[in-house]
């Protein structure tokens, strides 16, 4: 029996970052990670082990190293059973492990839609958080050349541009008219699927499989809805993750209709002892305050410090507020962006809205090696002025640019107090102070708003 004050389930970004923190906040707890990989990979960098990384040994997250200088106890085994009457976890190792406060931190699984016939054909995959499942899917893919990929998200662009990269023929396929649909307008969404296949990957949108064919249980082609019969020797499923609420829901936690855990502001389950983060937890939009399935590392580490902060003492001030659903990804060195309401879910949600644009470039003068155009585009409330979301496109500086973006979100900053900013600038780094896309962005915006207002 081993005995702990905190007890975190667990190892990827939110399981590190609860316990860390916790652990900062309340030195003189105990804290005890159970977590069944040795070696826990870089959640964000999986796609980039079938190109840019190299292998999966190139991915891993320092998690043991931070929790033995943090002073926390690691347990490499899996949680099979809780008993919250008992306080009390049963790991298939037969250990037991008993507990005053636990974060659970079970994350979340591929889908494999059980509607999608030829899904366990050999050769099929898909993508989890799992180092030895991911060794072996790029063993067999080096032997492979035409691979197609179902689902056009962050995951399914990302690893069909890596394996394009590596000189596979690549195939992505997307029901929406563009790939990245859900995360961006259309008219950053259409740049992005240009530039895919600019680079060589075949790009079918508006189409839906019906099939996964297969000979010898082997892959051998995807049958379209419309017939059209397209020949591979792998196929990967980007369709997106499901919660892994497994142990939550057998220990008797309450599980919303959409699959997440139940959690308050404080990231607590409906057992005041226990804390839920990152992909298994509920979250809510920060802007409309509506449910959200949203899974980042970066919202699941925001979550952590919540949790983390108010294990034993409750903090008005420290309480998880919503996602603001920051994205970013990266097509060659193109950046790609988006922080907030997009337009397009802004009108749907129905927000009185404007829009503000600007094309620039990313420094300056634009002579410069690497000058990059850089697009930004504003979602800002017609009658507030507050700025609910915004887009981003252009060079490598995109993720931080997005970064800013959702720091005005987060702190409800109307458009004026943008156009007033001060910024710091620099020829090599930035765009000119004259011509910085966010605040020429602004300007449109509040052109805009002075139109429609009168005045």
């Amino acid at each position: 029996m081993i005995d702990t004050n905190v007890l975190v389930i667990g190892s990827s970004a939110a399981g590190l970052v609860a316990a860390t923190t916790g652990k900062r906040v309340y030195p003189d707890k105990k804290f005890t990670v159970v977590t069944k990989m040795p070696k826990t990979l870089i959640p964000c960098g999986i796609p980039y082990i079938f190109g840019s990384v190299g292998s999966s040994d190139n991915d891993i997250l320092p998690a043991e190293k931070m929790f033995e200088a943090s002073g926390i106890d690691i347990v490499y085994d899996e949680v099979i059973k809780l008993s919250r009457e008992e306080c009390l976890v049963e790991l298939k190792s037969g250990e037991k492990i008993k507990y005053e406060k636990m974060v659970m931190c079970t994350g979340s699984t591929p889908k494999r839609p059980s509607w999608l016939k030829g899904k366990d054909l050999e050769n099929v995959f898909t993508v989890p958080k799992d180092k030895e499942y991911l060794d072996e899917m790029q063993k067999k893919l080096e032997g492979l050349k035409r691979v197609i990929t179902i689902g056009a998200g962050f995951i399914g662009v990302e690893i069909s541009d890596e394996l394009n990269k590596a000189g596979k023929e690549v195939t992505l396929i997307e029901k929406l008219p563009h790939v990245l649909g859900l995360a961006f307008d259309e008219d950053v969404a259409s740049r992005a699927e240009a530039l895919l296949i600019e680079r060589g990957v075949k790009v079918m949108t508006d189409k839906s499989v019906k099939e996964i064919i297969g000979k010898n249980n082997k892959v051998e082609a995807v049958l379209m809805d419309d017939g059209e019969k397209i020949e591979a020797d792998a196929v990967i499923l980007a369709l997106g993750y499901d919660p892994n609420v497994t142990l939550a829901r057998e220990a008797g936690l309450a599980i919303r209709k959409s699959g997440f855990i139940l959690v308050d502001e404080y990231m607590r389950t409906d057992d005041n002892k226990i804390f839920a983060v990152g992909d298994c937890a509920e979250k809510r939009d920060f802007v409309t305050r509506k449910p959200s399935n949203i899974m980042l590392a970066s919202t699941a580490c925001a979550e952590a410090r919540i949790a983390g902060m108010n294990l034993y003492k409750l903090s008005a001030i420290k309480t998880f507020s919503g996602t603001i659903s920051i994205f970013s990804t990266a097509i060659g060195k193109t950046g790609i962006g988006v922080a907030g309401l997009t337009e397009t879910i802004a009108r749907n949600e129905g927000f009185d809205i404007v829009t503000g644009k600007f094309e620039g470039i990313d420094r300056h003068p634009g002579t410069l090696e690497d000058t990059h155009k850089q697009f930004v585009k504003l979602v800002v409330g017609k009658e507030s002025g507050v700025i609910l979301g915004g887009e981003v496109y252009g060079g490598l500086s995109t993720g931080e640019l997005t970064n800013t973006i959702g720091i005005i979100i987060e702190n409800r900053m109307p458009i004026n107090a943008l156009l007033t900013a001060q910024i710091g600038t620099h020829p090599l780094l930035t765009a000119s102070p004259a011509g910085y896309p966010l605040i020429k962005a602004a300007e449109d915006a509040s052109s805009k708003i002075m139109f429609k207002n009168g005045s």
